[in-house]
């Protein structure tokens, strides 16, 4: 009950009768270092936002000063206010009336959430969905619940007031706690004797078994500026090492890559998307199986800086495909620290590795486009991210109906992962145009097409019969059963939305792709699509 809670009045910044926002954190929490920033948004309005640290003073100055806080922010000095609301778990969001009641409570780094609250104080959304973050993630037990655990900043005297945080003291490093910050270390300077070849220093220290292009302050500079943001702004963490990728250090992967600076404008969007949790890039990156992100452009964009989508789509065709797709590579290793000869622990690796990125054939496309299944608008640009098996070809030149095409795919995707596994795997069926002409004169959608893949792509039950314990045997408790073609089978793929369907390629020959995927699902990685800017 309020009137047993300490008085607000002693709070730092509380002004009565005035909404308030307590915000209950910890300064090594990761959920709290993704939530809190979110908040600034809200300090202006009609709300007073009060953070409330549960470390001492030096940990959350570290924390505010990394991490741009610019609402007042207290230490909770004996957990005085932590036992009164009697947070479970940090971030805990009290939202209090004009009187001091709680209105509300947000627990956790709840994207829609926070939205929610936004807009329930008349305000716009603060939580975008799109920038890297993800949409929900718990957070960490609160403090006065640990075992024996003191509070970081000390049982204050009775009479003692809630510390508000402020000034300039030295944070040393061996106290600072490690932030999530927003603006990062300037990437380092290199200074090479005139006896050094660049071009080779480069490739010993950055390359990924090729050449890369020496990146020069002027060129990287040069796609600094193309961004329209600050050098040293973080715009994510790259696992596995989760080294900061700010937009100085993507511009100078991207110029060892090759790319041209308006590239960044599709190369920021991407590196957000590889780090989004739902990707899983640290388990992409660190698997032994044979997965690489395979990057597949959509929208205006394509156009406007010339991503190809014609024949030799996979191939070495043209600089936005390949370029972007090995700077992606290179951050990946680079930053991000998945050596080949390292963390990354792929058996046989992929080609992908150097670069995978294609476009589709939205031209070519009788249907609507990908992007726009997966909620976007026509006119919108936008990139998708699926972590990706190798391509395996689909030749199917006489067949005169769409069902027969469809069958030779089916076989294909029969081998996702191995051919005796069922119901967790995804794949992308890369349509040739003259295929996807061929089912729409058939009169096939596209939902179409996905549900006749589903319902006819499944392994013959007498694969099984033998007890051999070989992979994908052990789980058949777990199967489905069905019938294709007159024969019982276990079902291949756990839904129809575990098939997505992509069109591009040339409009010469008719063959289709399947691209089997990693693990999927909450604990493997899952396809995400970014919107990329209007130029």
């Amino acid at each position: 009950m309020m009137d047993e809670r300490p008085n607000l009045l002693s709070l730092p910044g509380y002004q009565p009768g005035k909404k308030a926002l307590l915000v209950f954190f910890e300064t090594d929490c990761p959920t709290c270092q993704l939530a809190l920033p979110y908040l600034n948004s809200l300090a202006s309005g009609p709300v007073q936002v009060l953070g409330l640290s549960q470390d001492d003073e030096t940990r959350t100055r570290a924390f505010t000063e990394q991490l741009n806080i610019s609402y007042p922010v207290t230490v909770d000095r004996g957990l005085k206010l932590t036992r009164a609301y009697d947070p479970q778990s940090v971030p805990t969001m009290f939202l209090l009336d004009e009187n001091g009641n709680v209105q509300s409570t947000l627990v956790g780094l709840d994207k829609a959430g926070l939205n929610a609250l936004a807009a329930s104080l008349g305000q716009k959304s603060i939580a975008p969905m799109d920038d890297g973050v993800p949409a929900w993630k718990p957070g960490c037990g609160s403090r006065h619940l640990e075992p024996g655990g003191e509070p970081g900043g000390g049982e204050p005297a009775a009479d003692e007031p809630a510390e508000p945080v402020g000034g300039t003291p030295e944070v040393t490093g061996a106290t600072a706690a490690p932030l999530l910050r927003r603006i990062g270390e300037p990437a380092s300077r290199i200074s090479l004797a005139d006896t050094d070849d660049p071009y080779e220093y480069c490739f010993q220290k950055f390359g990924d078994a090729l050449p890369v292009v020496p990146p020069t302050e002027a060129k990287v500079a040069a796609l600094v500026q193309a961004s329209g943001l600050a050098a040293e702004s973080v715009v994510a963490r790259v696992p596995p090492v989760y080294g900061e990728a700010t937009v100085e250090k993507i511009a100078a992967n991207a110029v060892m890559a090759g790319c041209r600076p308006e590239l960044m404008r599709v190369l920021l969007p991407l590196v957000r998307a590889v780090c989004d949790e739902n990707f899983n890039a640290h388990g992409v990156q660190a698997t032994t199986h044979f997965a690489a992100p395979l990057i597949v452009i959509n929208g205006p964009v394509r156009q406007e800086l010339g991503f190809w989508s014609r024949q030799n789509v996979f191939s070495n065709v043209a600089r936005a495909n390949s370029t972007l797709g090995r700077a992606l590579q290179l951050i990946l290793l680079n930053i991000g620290g998945a050596r080949p000869d390292g963390i990354d622990m792929s058996a046989l690796g992929n080609p992908g590795k150097f670069s995978s990125c294609i476009a589709e054939n939205e031209e070519e496309n009788p249907w609507e486009p990908f992007h726009v299944d997966r909620g976007f608008e026509r006119t919108q640009s936008a990139l998708s991210l699926f972590a990706a098996e190798p391509p395996r070809g689909v030749s199917e030149h006489t067949a005169q109906k769409g069902s027969v095409v469809l069958f030779a795919i089916c076989q294909a995707l029969a081998t996702v992962w191995s051919y005796r596994a069922c119901m967790n795997h995804e794949a992308v069926v890369v349509l040739c145009p003259e295929h996807a002409k061929t089912l729409f004169r058939d009169g096939f959608t596209k939902n179409q097409v996905r549900q006749f893949l589903f319902e006819n792509t499944g392994i013959p039950k007498r694969y099984y019969a033998t007890p051999d314990h070989g992979e994908g045997t052990q789980l058949v408790a777990h199967y489905r059963e069905i019938m294709v073609q007159g024969e019982p089978c276990y079902q291949k793929f756990r839904a129809p939305e575990s098939i997505h369907i992509v069109v591009s390629g040339g409009t010469a020959g008719k063959f289709s792709a399947v691209l089997g995927s990693w693990t999927t699902g909450p604990t493997g990685s899952q396809l995400v699509t970014y919107p990329i800017p209007p130029k």
